[in-house]
């Protein structure tokens, strides 16, 4: 009774959202979790756009073949690896993370079951390089995959 009381605050911590702890490496901050890589046969993050320009929306969907309670997306640099741009349309169940700056991330709001989601992410107004999105995906306190990633897309206009 004793433990399942010591954990019952952290649950409830992470039941609205990533911690910014995890802004950086993207980990879930959950006691004694078992990570299975940054491969799923069952979970896709992708975009139909290879090719964006500066200032460009971006719409960026998340496919599951199983529910998942929690996640955090990002887009980041290829060639620094680091967090870009903003998101400005989200689905029910998330929410706006400011990891490095306003908007940069999104995570859950809740811990209902989610398992297709669409979002749309605005490039900055100044060149970025090529980007990919990145989603960690927390199937259960305790069972997640760290990391899961897009195909890059390019930004044009480059030299």
């Amino acid at each position: 009774a004793c433990a399942a009381l010591c954990l019952a605050p952290c649950a409830a911590a992470f039941s609205q959202g990533a911690s910014l702890s995890a802004c950086a490496d993207m980990m879930p901050r959950h006691l004694r979790v078992q990570l299975h890589g940054s491969s799923s046969s069952y979970i896709t993050v992708h975009t139909n756009m290879s090719l964006y320009f500066p200032g460009d929306k971006v719409p960026v969907t998340v496919r599951s073949t199983r529910d998942y309670m929690g996640f955090m997306l990002q887009a980041r640099r290829v060639s620094n690896n680091e967090v870009a741009g903003t998101f400005v349309l989200l689905p029910a169940g998330s929410k706006l993370l400011t990891c490095f700056e306003d908007g940069d991330t999104v995570t859950h709001s809740d811990k209902s079951l989610k398992r297709n989601l669409s979002f749309v992410w605005k490039a900055p107004d100044q060149p970025l390089g090529d980007i990919k999105f990145f989603i960690s995906i927390v199937q259960s306190y305790f069972v997640y995959w760290a990391k899961i990633e897009s195909a890059v897309v390019a930004q044009g206009g480059q030299n």
